[in-house]
């Protein structure tokens, strides 16, 4: 079992800046492939930011230049720091990541609960 639990969501307003964490534990060998998904009210989950083990990331058009995404292995955590916020950027931000839990090579995906951003105008 691996559980995910984000941190870092709150109230900002539009210019400013939150930096989300998320950290995977339990049953853990290693952890390929992190991303951030975010959904609005109303709307389709979208992914956000990718990080791929080999250190390669990908952001949608919506935040190119503005958000940032990083890990730290040794601490199985995945961050996305965000600048110039606007209120578009107002949802819920879940982190997920591609985890191995033996040497076999089989993967899971595995989801953290959300954490609510709000961006005021």
């Amino acid at each position: 079992q691996v559980q995910l639990v984000e941190s870092g969501g709150g109230l900002a307003q539009a210019g400013g800046s939150l930096t989300l964490s998320c950290t995977a534990s339990g049953s853990i060998f290693s952890i390929n492939d992190m991303y951030w998904y975010r959904q609005a009210p109303g709307n389709q989950r979208e992914r956000v930011a990718r990080l791929t083990s080999g250190g390669r990331t990908n952001y949608a058009d919506s935040v190119k230049g503005r958000f940032t995404i990083s890990r730290d292995n040794a601490k199985n955590t995945v961050y996305l720091k965000m600048n110039s916020l606007k209120p578009e950027d107002t949802g819920a931000y879940y982190c997920t990541m591609i985890v191995s839990i033996d040497s076999t090579g089989v993967e899971y995906r595995s989801w953290g609960q959300g954490t609510q951003v709000t961006v005021s105008p």
